[in-house]
């Protein structure tokens, strides 16, 4: 993967950034996106990219907006040349009981966590076509593959992403260029903290219980998932050693989907 060209959407933290720390260490050239502390945003970037050797770009990006989502993947090529790698890692939620569930919450949930992803992809294909080799990983989830309360946006989102991937797979695999999904568990990261207060919320039970009856009761290994598992995954995916992996739907779930 030495010189390969990457951008991780999502990647200021949690698996995202996990991913980004993963491909750099094995040599590739990546644009970091999400929101958050500049400051902080620009040390970490600097941080990696001493450690590793490799260039780490930053795009501020909101993926929620179609035309930020094209422009990132154009400043990406310009800054580091054509991207050999993609992984559609950016997204939100908003857990409320079906009939309170806001409008607005609906539309950002679909944007940011289907939508921006096509709109990535679309963007970076060209190029890969045009020189034969590509490397396309969703992060979908656990979520993508089963259903849950409280999560329609999010459920539907990641439901839509698993599809999405099937499609691009088929209709680019004859250009060697694959594309897979991840699907997490629960994954100790920013994104579930707010979960986990959010479900404490709507069901009136204690945040410590809530981890355990809401996220942690049917994963058999009883325990939150690192990032950096998440990360070794998606890297694989992005390796040559992959490259008769494509449409695949991986849990990385601590066995939750095998109930």
């Amino acid at each position: 993967m030495q010189n390969r060209n990457a951008v991780v959407t999502g990647s200021t933290s949690g698996i995202g950034l996990a991913t980004v720390r993963e491909l750099a260490g094995r040599g590739c050239n990546v644009m970091v996106n999400g929101f958050g502390d500049r400051a902080e945003i620009d040390r970490t970037c600097a941080g990696i990219a001493e450690q590793s050797g490799t260039r780490i770009v930053y795009s501020g990006a909101d993926l929620s907006r179609p035309e930020e989502a094209r422009a990132m993947m154009a400043e990406a090529a310009d800054l580091l040349g054509p991207v050999d790698i993609l992984v559609n890692n950016a997204g939100i939620q908003h857990v409320a009981a079906l009939h309170e569930f806001p409008d607005d919450k609906w539309d950002l949930l679909l944007a940011v966590n289907l939508s921006a992803a096509f709109h990535t992809i679309k963007a970076a294909v060209p190029a890969m076509r045009e020189r034969g080799w590509g490397r396309i990983v969703n992060t979908a989830s656990v979520l993508g593959m089963v259903g849950a309360p409280h999560k329609p946006a999010y459920v539907a989102a990641k439901h839509g992403i698993i599809g999405l991937t099937k499609s691009v797979s088929i209709e680019l695999a004859p250009h060697g260029i694959t594309c897979n999904a991840v699907c997490p568990g629960t994954v100790l990261t920013p994104i579930i903290e707010k979960q986990i207060a959010q479900q404490a919320q709507v069901t009136g039970l204690p945040e410590d219980q809530v981890l355990k009856a809401v996220f942690l009761e049917k994963m058999p290994t009883g325990r939150l998932i690192g990032p950096e598992e998440v990360a070794a995954a998606i890297a694989f995916l992005c390796s040559d050693a992959a490259a008769s992996i494509t449409g695949a739907v991986i849990p990385v779930d601590g066995g939750y989907t095998t109930h």
